[in-house]
């Protein structure tokens, strides 16, 4: 394995952090694994001393597994990691507070920030968007209804004018010295306990909501033309491959119909979720993290958006396609939307008669896209890393207000 990237010197667990960031874990990892990068990113690259607060440590753990559970205060990786627990303790607020993604922190924290001299700079990290509305609203403060406090609202994004994406300093030249190494393939390889594929075949790792489409999606690669090895990691696509392969799964198993082979994978960690991402042909991603990461991987995604009350999430959808696809052939482009479009809205068609008519082939025209969206891919990666990423921006933000 690649050594890992941060490892900070930080001053005993006792010393007054310099960031706090809150982390309230909802149904998935994204929350989490974002955090989690964030504190490390800001410790191991800017030597600050973060402390995190996380509601949920038992997820936590299947992110990273020096993490104990049963620990209302821990260091991991440097990085001082609390229960976020009722009643709060009393203690003294960080220099700058980020609450992640609306998540409400405590009350008697709130108070004890509008109590210090000088306050803290609260700001809440929200959603990534690339809606046109976004750049507007980055960095504005809004006032709290009885406290002279203010938060400021900081929104990551794919441009200039938002906070940017998550992405450490040596993100790129891992990616680039795995993607040459056939040694450091071989060892994935080797860790995951089977052997590369054979040549020709078309990788593809499936990380996903609860979606019908899984379904067609493995029916088509099982009569593909071409052979197909689809990586799933345990996650919530485990019901609809045991829906399609007719039993239940465990991690370390295989499962093999027509050209479609289906490798059952743990739970990854983020450094190893990394590497599957770079090895890929395509991947499958959902919500915000793992969306992210398949971006710097630099091949061909499809993004299963956070599904929203009254289809609010087709806009996100429609607005990051608009901006992804504005270099693309217009063939690339319109399989590409179709597809990422019939996936978030859970059937994936495959060209079969139907009433004696051809139904949209989904799959076969993106299969057909993928050394153009390869292509692609790679030089959406190099625009993107041109921008500062987010911590860079959080930091000087930070020091603008301090």
């Amino acid at each position: 394995m690649l050594s890992r990237p941060f490892a900070p010197s930080v001053p005993p667990i006792s010393a007054r952090p310099d960031w706090d960031i809150f982390c309230h874990v909802i149904d998935n990892f994204g929350d989490i694994a974002v955090c989690w990068r964030l504190a490390r990113q800001l410790a191991g690259e800017r030597n600050v001393r973060v402390r995190l607060w996380v509601d949920r440590l038992e997820t936590f753990t299947l992110l990273c597994a020096q993490v104990d559970p049963t620990l209302s205060s821990q260091e991991v990786q440097g990085i001082e990691v609390r229960r976020w627990e009722i009643p709060f303790p009393a203690l003294e607020p960080a220099a700058v507070v980020l609450e992640t993604f609306a998540c409400r922190i405590p009350e008697p924290f709130v108070e004890a920030m509008a109590r210090q001299s000088p306050r803290p700079l609260w700001i809440n990290l929200d959603y990534l968007s690339a809606e046109q509305w976004v750049a507007g609203f980055h960095a504005l403060p809004s006032p709290h209804p009885r406290l002279a406090l203010d938060k400021f609202f900081f929104f990551p994004g794919f441009t200039a004018d938002t906070g940017g994406l998550l992405r450490e300093a040596d993100l790129l030249a891992r990616r680039q010295e795995f993607a040459g190494s056939a040694g450091l393939q071989a060892d994935f390889w080797r860790q995951s306990g089977l052997p590369a594929p054979a040549a020709g075949t078309l990788l593809a790792s499936l990380f996903a909501y609860e979606n019908p489409a899984i379904g067609d999606l493995l029916a088509l690669w099982e009569a593909s033309a071409v052979p197909v090895c689809c990586m799933a990691p345990l996650s919530r696509t485990r019901s609809a491959i045991e829906s399609y392969a007719g039993r239940s799964l465990r991690a370390g198993d295989v499962l093999r119909r027509g050209a479609l082979e289906i490798r059952i994978l743990p739970f990854l960690e983020e450094g190893l979720y990394d590497r599957l991402l770079w090895l890929c042909d395509l991947n499958f991603v959902r919500g915000e993290d793992s969306f992210v990461r398949a971006q710097w991987a630099a091949r061909p995604l499809v993004w299963h958006i956070y599904p929203q009350e009254e289809a609010a999430h087709v806009a996100k959808l429609d607005a990051f396609l608009g901006i992804y696809c504005a270099g693309l052939s217009a063939a690339a482009a319109t399989a590409l939307c179709e597809f990422w479009h019939a996936w978030n809205g859970g059937r994936v068609k495959g060209g079969r008669i139907n009433g004696g008519r051809v139904e949209k082939a989904h799959w076969q025209e993106l299969a057909a896209a993928l050394p153009t969206l390869r292509k692609h891919a790679l030089q959406w990666q190099k625009e993107l890393a041109r921008q500062e990423d987010l911590s860079s921006r959080l930091a000087t933000f930070a020091r603008s207000k301090l």
